[in-house]
C-alpha cells in the first residue's frame, strides 16, 4: 500500500479492513442480537433500511441480503424520502422494522426521522460507528466499534454491512454463512497484496469520465464505488445496471472514458459481453468479479479476480475495496487529498431554519 502525507487516514483505513472486519465480527459474537428486535419477529417483519449518502447504499445491499437469506419482505429508501413522504413506508397497517443506518449518528436527516418514528410509535432500530445523538435516543443501537477519521466512509460502510449480513445470517440460522463472513479478512489480506499495486498502476492513465456497472446486489455497491470515486477524486462518475448501460449511456464511451464492471456469476455472460463490447468502443476496462473468463482477462485492461468460496451475497464489501482504493488512487493522480475532499465534511447537517 502507499505512504503518502495526502490521503493517510484514507489509505490507512482501506488498508487495514480485514483487521477491522475481525474485530467488528468477534463483536457482533457477543451481542443478544434478539434485543435489537424486541418484539417483533425477524422471520415476518417488513424491514425497512434506511440512510443517506452512502448509507442508503449500504441499506439498499443490506435489503438484498435479507431478501436472499432470510426470504422476507426487505425494502430500501432515504432518509429524506421517509421525512416528506412517510405514509407509502410507514403507516399504522404495516408492520414494518426501521433500521436507521448513520456512521455519525448525527447527520440531521436520520435524527429528524428517528422523531418521527417517536411520535408515531414506530419502534426501530439504529446502526451507528460513533457515540452520538443517535445511539442516545434509540432504545435498540447496534453501535459498532469502528472509528474513521477520513471523510469518506470506507471500513465504517463494509462493516456495518457485514454486520447485518451477520444478523440475516444469524435469523436465519445460516451457521455456514456465519462462518464464511469470518473468511473474508484474510482472503482481503491476499488480495490486497496480489492487486493494490496493479490497481495503482491502472490509476495512472488519465480519464475524463467513470461509469461503473453492476447488477442485482451488487448494483448499490456499484453505486457506493461511483461515489467513493467521485468524493476521493473529484472525477465526474455515474453508475448504471449493467445491461442498462447499452440502452444509451454507452453513446458516451470513448478513449478517454473507464467503464468498471461488477460482474456477478448469475449473469457473468450477459455482464461480461456488456463489458467487451466497450473496450471494443475504446473504453478503458476494469472487470472484478469471482472468477473471470479468458477471454475477459484478456481484453480487460484490468481484472481482479477474487477467488472466493464465499457465497455471492457474501462477496460485497470484497468487491467495494477497489472503488475505494481507486478512488483514492486517481484522486493523488490528480494533486489532491482524499482526506479532505472538496466541499465535503465528514457529517452532513441541515438547518431547515438557515
Amino acid at each position: 500500500m502507499l505512504r503518502m502525507a495526502r490521503g493517510k487516514e484514507t489509505f490507512s483505513e482501506i488498508s487495514n479492513q480485514p483487521k477491522t472486519w475481525q474485530e467488528c465480527l468477534k463483536f457482533m459474537d457477543r451481542l443478544d442480537l434478539k434485543r435489537l428486535v424486541g418484539d417483533k419477529n425477524p422471520r415476518t417483519v417488513k424491514w425497512l433500511f434506511a440512510g443517506c449518502g452512502s448509507s442508503y447504499h449500504l441499506a439498499q445491499a443490506a435489503a438484498s441480503t435479507f431478501r436472499i437469506l432470510l426470504n422476507v419482505s426487505a425494502q430500501a429508501v432515504a432518509v429524506s424520502e421517509i421525512l416528506f413522504w412517510p405514509e407509502p413506508v410507514i403507516n399504522a397497517k404495516s408492520d414494518v422494522f426501521p433500521v436507521l443506518i448513520s456512521r455519525s449518528g448525527r447527520t440531521s436527516e436520520v435524527l429528524r426521522a428517528a422523531e418521527l418514528f417517536g411520535q408515531r410509535g414506530v419502534k426501530y432500530m439504529a446502526l451507528t460507528c460513533d457515540a452520538n445523538e443517535l445511539a442516545q435516543i434509540s432504545e435498540r443501537t447496534l453501535q459498532l466499534p469502528v472509528f474513521e477519521h477520513g471523510v469518506v466512509m470506507t471500513a465504517s460502510f463494509t462493516s456495518m454491512l457485514l454486520a447485518l449480513q451477520y444478523i440475516a445470517a444469524d435469523f436465519s440460522e445460516d451457521k455456514s454463512f456465519k462462518d464464511a463472513l469470518y473468511s473474508l479478512p484474510l482472503a482481503l489480506n491476499e488480495l490486497l497484496l496480489k492487486y493494490a499495486g496493479e490497481l495503482e498502476q491502472f490509476s495512472r492513465v488519465p480519464i475524463d469520465d467513470i461509469s461503473i456497472l453492476g447488477q442485482g446486489p451488487l448494483h448499490p455497491i456499484a453505486q457506493e464505488v461511483a461515489l467513493k470515486i467521485m468524493e476521493s477524486s473529484s472525477t465526474y462518475t455515474q453508475f448504471f445496471h449493467t445491461l442498462e448501460f447499452r440502452h444509451g449511456p454507452m453513446s458516451i464511451v470513448s478513449e478517454k472514458m473507464m467503464v468498471g464492471a461488477l460482474l456477478s456469476e448469475t449473469g457473468y455472460r450477459d455482464e461480461s459481453a456488456v463489458l467487451l463490447e466497450m473496450k471494443g468502443l475504446g473504453a478503458r476496462t476494469l472487470a472484478i468479479a469471482n472468477r473471470i473468463s479468458p477471454e475477459v482477462k484478456q481484453s480487460a485492461d484490468l481484472a481482479i479476480e477474487l477467488g472466493l468460496s464465499v457465497p455471492e451475497i457474501g462477496r460485497l464489501v470484497i468487491y467495494l475495496v477497489w472503488g475505494q482504493l481507486l478512488g483514492g488512487y486517481l484522486g493523488l493522480r490528480k494533486g489532491l487529498d482524499p482526506d479532505a475532499p472538496q466541499n465535503l465534511s465528514r457529517v452532513v447537517m441541515i438547518d431547515p431554519g438557515a
